[in-house]
């Protein structure tokens, strides 16, 4: 299960104004961004633990606005602004002080967290004396290290007993959420499974959006539904697609409804942030997600003798490493014998291309490959004619399969015939036709 914790960014996109005030973005280390803002916001000769918490309410309130995205899903392209109304007051080329230095070297990769949530917790401040607030008083923080109280107990006596400090956290490139794909019908992975666990909560505070039941992660006609009125509501194009800007709207109006950058927050969850596509496949994995690429890998073969073709099943074995290993080396990716999601998304391509561009010498062969996309109710076109003609094949050999009629329509005449041949074939019972659950629809009618 792949959990999309947060990671403390290398660099930080600083736009040198107020949001809509035109001015520069410049792009700069974290650990100098939180030096500055330091600097610029409290003195450095405090008490020790008065400092120490500031800092970490500095980190925290950054980490905030990076780990929801909160300026680039309102369309800007910087991570937050130098404005103390909006943000933090940072000031370029100021001189900043040794000894914050080196407590922000210390503490960069540590933020507060509040309960047992996922997200860097919003730690809101002010002055506390030209200025007052629910948060922090930074004067008042100085008062309660000259009490004898630590960083902690001061942090807990502004923002509440249930907050704790998460410690050592991973470091690397801050990456956009948006995958950089439009995500329509059929389609699955965690993009999908973020795109439905969103809209289910945005529908508690937008109950006309239709439910979203399904929890397979797969983009189905009730997502394209939720989607489509999500659409209509926040005036976007009806597509029932999601492209960049129907991603971060719906990322915006999930973090403004849950209050992730609040100080009073719903919060996120290990289970919220918790998705059903694991971000690395290897050695011993198994599941739906490894019965994917044995299929996309074992029809790629197929057509290129560069890879071999090997026997393989639902678990990640030294079958599927020779495989994997030798498609990353044809495809100019790393060899390591993992599925990582880069691999991932060049092996999907792969196979697109080759259902668009097949040689006519295996033309025999293009009904039996599988469309490239998860089919499920609601859908038509050609490849739910191909999927019926197989399923009619099959229920007249069968009896106990319900019989379809071939109208290219995917309707609930071959919903029930799927889920019948599911559960006799020891497949999961979605009643959705995934790469797995075609081939063995094309085998069996191939008798």
């Amino acid at each position: 299960m792949a959990i999309r914790y947060p990671i403390v960014p290398e660099n930080i996109t600083v736009h040198l104004g107020a949001p809509d005030v035109a001015a520069r973005n410049i792009t700069i280390s974290f650990t100098d961004y939180i030096a500055n803002v330091a600097s610029s916001e409290i003195y450095p000769t405090w008490p020790i633990n008065a400092l120490k918490a500031n800092i970490l309410a500095i980190i925290s309130f950054t980490m905030n606005r990076i780990y929801n995205e909160w300026y680039t899903s309102k369309g800007y392209n910087f991570d937050i602004t130098s404005s103390p109304t909006y943000d933090q007051t940072y000031i370029e080329n100021r001189v900043v002080y040794e000894n914050i230095v080196t407590l922000v070297k210390d503490l960069f990769d540590d933020y507060i967290v509040k309960d047992n949530q996922v997200q860097p917790y919003f730690a809101q401040y002010c002055d506390g004396r030209k200025l007052t607030c629910n948060g922090l008083s930074q004067w008042g923080t100085v008062s309660l290290a000259n009490q004898g109280k630590s960083y902690l107990d001061i942090l807990k006596y502004y923002y509440g007993n249930d907050i704790s400090i998460k410690y050592n956290a991973p470091v690397g490139d801050s990456t956009a959420s948006f995958p950089g794909y439009d995500i329509g019908p059929g389609q699955a992975g965690n993009p999908v499974s973020a795109i439905q666990r969103d809209l289910r909560r945005i529908r508690i505070n937008y109950p006309a959006i239709p439910p979203i039941v399904t929890d397979l992660g797969i983009y189905n006609q009730e997502t394209v539904d939720a989607v489509k009125k999500f659409q209509e509501i926040f005036s976007l194009p009806i597509t029932g697609i999601v492209d960049k800007a129907t991603w971060y709207k719906i990322k915006y109006i999930y973090t403004s409804v849950k209050k992730l950058s609040d100080l009073y927050t719903e919060g996120l969850s290990p289970d919220e942030a918790n998705f059903q596509y694991r971000d690395i496949l290897q050695y011993g994995d198994t599941g739906i997600e490894v019965e994917y690429i044995h299929y996309y890998l074992g029809a790629i073969a197929f057509f290129d003798n560069d890879i071999p073709s090997l026997k393989t099943n639902s678990v990640y074995n030294d079958n599927t490493v020779t495989m994997v290993s030798a498609f990353q080396e044809k495809y100019g990716l790393p060899v390591t014998g993992k599925m990582t999601y880069q691999d991932w998304n060049v092996l999907k391509k792969t196979y697109d291309s080759i259902l668009e561009n097949i040689d006519p010498k295996y033309s025999e062969y293009v009904d039996e490959l599988y469309p490239g996309y998860f089919l499920s109710r609601g859908m038509n076109g050609d490849d739910i004619k191909r999927l019926q003609m197989f399923l009619y094949e099959i229920c007249t050999k069968y009896k106990s399969i319900p019989g379809v009629r071939v109208n290219g329509e995917f309707d609930e005449l071959t919903e029930r015939s799927i889920l019948k041949f599911q559960s006799d074939n020891g497949l999961r019972t979605s009643g959705l036709v995934g790469p797995f659950t075609w081939r063995k629809i094309v085998e069996v009618a191939s008798k």
